[in-house]
């Protein structure tokens, strides 16, 4: 487990307080179905090596998985998301994600759950692109 106190000291937590890495902690231990299914792909670097964390925290968020090699964030996203104030909050989140040079893509549950090769692809592409921009 990473240092809590002074967490703000490791860029890779983009200023996180200690309060977030205390839930991230926690929210590691009830993930949904499809973050389980889709953690299955992107633990022990299957993902063409790349290291993914999951719950991680990046500023004042917890974000489903992260790469900090490329920089890459990935979503999952409920239902919920579909409702306009979700929606409104979820392109803020984005807009300060992308602030601190993190690039997002957003996957559906069902996308997970029912489409993961396609979701496999995507992220695949969405790592070769990150790191050729480096």
């Amino acid at each position: 487990m990473a240092k809590i106190k002074g967490a703000e000291e490791y860029p890779i937590y983009f200023g996180a307080k200690p309060q977030g890495l205390r839930l991230a902690g926690d929210l590691r231990h009830t993930m949904t179905k499809a973050e389980k299914v889709l953690w299955k792909q992107l633990r022990n670097k299957k993902m063409d090596g790349f290291r993914f964390r999951r719950q991680h925290p990046v500023d004042e968020f917890i974000v489903d998985f992260f790469c900090y090699e490329t920089n890459l964030v990935i979503e999952l996203d409920v239902e919920v998301h579909l409702d306009a104030a979700q929606i409104e909050r979820d392109v803020e989140r984005t807009r300060i994600l992308n602030c601190h040079g993190l690039k997002i893509i957003r996957f559906k549950n069902e996308e997970v759950e029912n489409l993961m090769n396609d979701v496999i692809i995507q992220i695949k592409k969405e790592l070769i692109e990150s790191k050729r921009s480096d």
